[in-house]
């Protein structure tokens, strides 16, 4: 009755320690998945702000040019300044990126969207501007980094739904609560988002 008592006991222990192994496998691989796909996110909002930036590196030369014709609207060269100040004030870190956060950011970056597309149709009337060197560098340069940003951004949005699928699938959802582990907030369209930048050459 000893032996028999001892086998079971021993037959118990074995499987505690699979499972324990089993789980411990799943919690190591789960976490590791969650931190690769967490760092593809953080990379891709890294590439946002990349192509964000280069589009605020524009304005100073912009402006250079935009000043040397003295009749232009001053009002409108303002706006897109002021603008930029606002969109390049804004730090976000992206391992704590929220709602709100993606908001603010959007909402500063479609400020200076739009008062660059405002400038761009009033320069319509300014047909020596328009064929100046220096602003048709800056409207090809614009256009490129505009059709970068529609692109890193649904890049950044790829990558933070399979993020958030995987933090929120049973039962990895159980260990990125435990873990910590955050759903990342996505890029929401804005209205024209679909179009290309309206930029006149001729």
């Amino acid at each position: 009755m000893k032996n028999k008592g001892c086998i079971s006991a021993i037959i118990i222990g074995v499987v505690i320690i699979v499972i324990l192994l089993i789980g411990g496998l799943w919690a190591k691989n789960g976490y590791n998945n969650f931190v690769d796909k967490e760092q593809t996110v953080d990379a891709k909002w890294s590439n946002i702000q990349t192509v964000y930036q280069k589009r605020a590196n524009l304005i100073p030369n912009l402006e250079r040019t935009v000043k040397s014709y003295s009749k232009f609207e001053q009002e409108t060269l303002t706006k897109v300044v002021e603008a930029r100040s606002k969109a390049t004030s804004i730090n976000i870190n992206p391992s704590n990126l929220t709602e709100e956060d993606m908001a603010k950011f959007q909402a500063a970056q479609g400020e200076l969207t739009g008062a660059l597309s405002r400038l761009m149709a009033v320069v319509e009337s300014y047909p020596n501007l328009k064929a100046d060197q220096q602003y048709i560098n800056f409207q090809r340069e614009y256009i490129a980094i505009e059709n970068s940003i529609r692109v890193e951004t649904v890049n950044y949005n790829d990558a933070a739904k399979d993020y958030n699928i995987a933090i929120k699938q049973f039962p990895n959802n159980i260990l990125a609560n435990f873990t910590n582990f955050k759903e990342k907030p996505l890029f929401k369209a804005q209205a024209g988002a679909e179009n290309a930048p309206s930029v006149f050459t001729e």
